[in-house]
């Protein structure tokens, strides 16, 4: 697969999602992916402002993480997340599946939860995780079928925060079997080498969540291999 370096910077969601990330680590991070020409900043909503301010006028956009990392709190909650980072200046929405209502049997309620999410982002590309390690290959296809059937633009596989999160070849292959050719996928687990980077492309995977370490590693091995 040929690719060039500026088609990998536009897939990479460079994340800062630690509970422990201050405003001054954030808006450093914003200004890495604004002048490096990374795709993506994803951010808790509490410094989606911040880092809008600083890639304004930029290719970059800001990722806001709605729900992050359970992906248990109430709908009504979720939509007024999202409304918040929306006015603040986010460009996407990362959501959690309610992984609790879906296992449990409630799918109505867990999509209805996406949906309600997708409507809040007025028409912002919205990415449900659905927490892949969690979950049995029959149970991954068919919450990717409940996130497309709710409207998002992509199924993403992990947080980060569960065990063990690693995106797995066999995961996008089957999300991508099963949500077809036009839905986006976004590989987020140890995608940490531009190896397993194209190796989550050729399984489907259309964008790829990582640290900014991982991000300049992908581009030393881009590099190395040309």
């Amino acid at each position: 697969m040929d690719i060039t370096r500026d088609e990998i910077k536009q897939m990479l969601d460079v994340a800062l999602l630690q509970p422990i990330a201050t405003p001054a680590q954030i808006e450093a991070l914003a200004h890495v992916v604004r002048d490096e020409g990374f795709g993506q900043i994803c951010v808790n909503t509490w410094h989606v402002a911040r880092a809008a301010a600083i890639v304004k006028g930029s290719p970059a956009k800001v990722v806001a993480c709605v729900s992050f990392p359970m992906g248990t709190m109430k709908t009504a909650l979720k939509v007024c997340e999202t409304e918040q980072a929306v006015a603040d200046g986010a460009d996407e929405i990362d959501m959690v599946l309610n992984l609790g209502a879906f296992l449990g049997g409630d799918r109505r309620y867990a999509e209805d939860d996406v949906r309600a999410v997708v409507d809040a982002a007025a028409g912002r590309p919205v990415k449900v995780i659905i927490e892949t390690p969690f979950l049995t290959a029959d149970q991954k296809a068919d919450a990717s079928r409940l996130v497309q059937a709710a409207g998002a633009a992509f199924v993403k596989t992990c947080t980060g925060f569960s065990p063990d999160p690693v995106a797995l070849y066999e995961d996008i292959r089957l999300i991508r079997h099963t949500v077809g050719p036009e839905m986006g996928i976004k590989a987020s687990g140890r995608v940490g080498n531009y190896f397993r980077f194209m190796t989550m492309l050729e399984a489907g995977a259309t964008r790829v969540g990582l640290v900014l370490d991982q991000a300049r590693e992908i581009l030393r091995g881009w590099e190395a291999a040309r």
